[in-house]
């Protein structure tokens, strides 16, 4: 199939959707210049991160290929974002899917479109895809969601085994950030300056509202598709990565969906896999028109005939921050669960694994509370070369945790899904997370995180009605760990790391913990992977090279994580730099920049010491007189009670500082 378009395409700056109410929704529209006499299936992508100047960049080396294969693509602005109208008061709203609902109406009705539609996206676009998908508009036939997830409380950056995620601060920052932006009044005309201050005024600290849910409520039920998968009637094709925050909603969809799905699984971070770092990508674009030549059009694609999972079966590998490439080799199941993995259950003993009988023990840890700092990021973005987002070598963390290496291994051994903590523990506070990493061991010593899971004890039976531990009592746990798809080598072991801390990813309990595990009674399943003779045919089509927009960098960008200990004190400071330098779009002229700092303070001792903190300053401008800035700083803090929120918002029209305000509030702790 060639990658070269074979239509001549339109392209539509701007469009507007009317929704019931009168507000118009503004998006970019790319079809084939013959759509009207020859009408096309629709592809949506809906989020609120600027068509204009945001997503640009990314959209050019998607949708125009899409559409030169006989698609209307249409890059639509949430309300209240970019240059739509209205105001935007919180991810995946009621209000958002209403919205998508029309315009997906709004399409199937236009002249140019065959009264088919298609929805797909990556991260907030893959969220609202699946969600849109359960409230059934008629017109939608399928959907591809990338990087997504069908549970918001247990798997998004908010909360992780009911353990409150550092991401909450460093997501609902942007989120903060980003939602008080203006529109171009090239777009919206006089009246851009009365929209930015609607805005303005609507905007709040979104982790704050984040923070007061701690337990999986109502609040996270909405927009959680896994409360009632059953009303996702069309197909669904689900796309994830290995380095990526969101690979474990790919396994769960394909396990839990009646619809027809397909599933890919490759090594990358949070990108559309044609962009995917670590490599090797894949032809996304390629797979996805299989996928919708086939729903949409009827056409016998074969897309249906590949096997139900496709997954990059990553190799050993020296532990580094950043790789351009991951060696290893495709693999597939036709179903899942499959039948062809194994349950391989290992014993905890004193210092190993073991597959026979063992003896009881006790064995404690108490960790310090900055154990974690060789994690890396909990949902690396691919920044290329210049991102030191992945996990380091885990010596540094393993110092400081019970650990538990099996056997040199004899022969290489295969692992796809998730592995599982059955335990026998005992606490000396009532609330306490436990932090588990499987790694593996090279021969030289170096230690490569493979996956990792967390769990806040006081979760132990669900995320609906935590309860306190009772001090010294002993209970059992169940950890499952993040989906993996992993081949140890020859020569290597596999290590199994336990700790009562894991920052800067989690925030800490509040108090010091030990904890004490029982050996002997306490295991590790690994889900063993047999080799199939059918993995030599997988194939994933080869990475697209689309011709990207014009941009012209005016200051490069940088990036860098930076760890210091204060050897008086004690004292840890982490910092974290993402700078998006600045460019300009000489299609457009609107020149963007983006400047983000994350900090994070921790001392070894105190778990009341923590602080996040983000640092974002976003400036967008153009020679017709608009000139828009805005910067903000957010943090969060703890006492042993309380969490404590702070947030400040700055806007400029030039030089001119044209709002301001602050926020403190003080948010209990809730067994967390």
């Amino acid at each position: 199939m060639t990658s070269l378009p074979p239509r001549k395409i339109r392209h539509h700056e701007t469009i507007w959707i009317p929704m019931p109410d009168g507000t118009r929704l503004a998006g970019r529209l790319w079809l084939p210049e013959d759509a009207e006499q020859h009408p096309v299936p629709a592809i949506l992508e809906y989020i609120p991160y600027r068509r204009r100047d945001g997503t640009r960049d990314g959209d050019e080396l998607t949708h125009p290929y899409l559409a030169g294969h006989g698609y209307a693509c249409l890059r639509l602005d949430i309300r209240g974002s970019g240059d739509s109208e209205g105001v935007i008061h919180d991810e995946y709203s009621k209000q958002e899917h209403d919205d998508a609902v029309e315009a997906i109406a709004w399409l199937a009705s236009q002249p140019w479109c065959d009264g088919k539609v298609g929805m797909m996206g990556i991260s907030w676009g893959g969220f609202n895809s699946l969600q849109v998908a359960a409230r059934r508009p008629p017109a939608l036939k399928a959907i591809v969601t990338c990087c997504s997830t069908d549970d918001r409380y247990a798997d998004d950056m908010h909360y992780m085994g009911g353990a409150h995620m550092t991401g909450n601060l460093e997501w609902g920052s942007s989120f903060f950030s980003i939602m008080g932006r203006a529109p171009d009044p090239l777009i919206v005309g006089e009246k851009w300056r009365e929209m930015w201050q609607a805005r303005l005024a609507a905007v709040r600290p979104y982790y704050a509202d984040w923070l007061r849910h701690q337990r999986r409520d109502d609040y996270w039920r909405h927009g959680s598709v896994s409360e009632d998968i059953g009303a996702i009637t069309c197909a669904v094709l689900a796309v994830g990565g290995w380095a990526d925050g969101y690979s474990n909603a790919v396994f769960r969809l394909l396990r839990t969906l009646k619809s027809p799905k397909l599933g890919i699984i490759g090594p990358w971070g949070h990108k559309y896999p044609h962009n995917g770092v670590p490599g090797p990508a894949i032809g996304f674009l390629t797979e996805s028109l299989r996928w919708w030549d086939h729903w949409l059009k009827g056409r016998e694609t074969g897309i249906m005939g590949e096997p139900m999972l496709r997954a990059y079966l990553q190799d050993s590998l020296p532990p580094a921050s950043h790789y351009d490439h991951r060696p290893g080799r495709w693999v597939a199941e036709p179903s899942w669960p499959s039948g062809n993995i194994t349950a391989d259950k290992l014993t905890l003993d004193s210092g190993k694994l073991s597959t026979g009988s063992v003896a009881q023990q006790t064995l404690a840890i108490s960790s310090p509370q900055t154990t974690g700092v060789a994690g890396g990021e909990w949902c690396p973005y691919g920044l290329g070369g210049l991102g030191p987002e992945l996990p380091t070598d885990q010596r540094a963390d393993d110092a400081w945790s019970l650990v538990f290496d099996g056997e040199t291994l004899g022969a290489p051994c295969e692992i796809l899904g998730a592995p599982v903590l059955d335990l026998e523990i005992e606490s000396d506070q009532p609330v306490a997370t436990l932090a588990a990493r499987l790694s593996d061991v090279a021969p030289d010593g170096k230690v490569t995180r493979v996956t990792y899971g967390v769990l806040n004890l006081t979760h132990r039976d669900g995320h609906d009605a935590p309860s306190a531990l009772e001090p010294g009592k002993r209970t059992r746990v169940r950890l499952q760990l993040n989906d993996i798809g992993h081949r140890f080598l020859a020569g290597h072991r596999i290590r199994l790391a336990l700790s009562t801390a894991y920052w800067p990813i989690i925030w800490p309990a509040p108090k010091p913990v030990t904890l004490k595990l029982a050996t002997g009674t306490s295991s590790l399943t690994l889900p063993l992977r047999r080799a199939r003779a059918e993995d030599e045919t997988v194939r994933c089509a080869p990475a697209e090279k689309p011709k990207p927009g014009r941009r012209r960098v005016l200051r490069p960008g940088a990036v860098y994580r930076k760890v210091e200990q204060d050897i008086g004190s004690g004292l840890q400071r982490i910092e974290v730099l993402r700078d998006d330098g600045h460019g300009i779009n000489e299609e457009t002229g609107v020149a963007t920049a983006l400047h983000k700092m994350l900090r994070y303070r921790l001392h070894p001792d105190d778990p009341t010491t923590a602080r996040a903190e983000a640092d974002y300053d976003y400036h967008h401008h153009h020679g017709q007189g608009w000139d828009m800035r805005i910067r903000t700083h957010s943090a969060i803090s703890c006492t042993a009670t309380e969490f404590i929120v702070e947030a400040d918002l700055q806007a400029f029209e030039g030089d001119l500082r044209i709002f301001s305000r602050s926020w403190t509030e003080r948010i209990p702790r809730d067994l967390g």
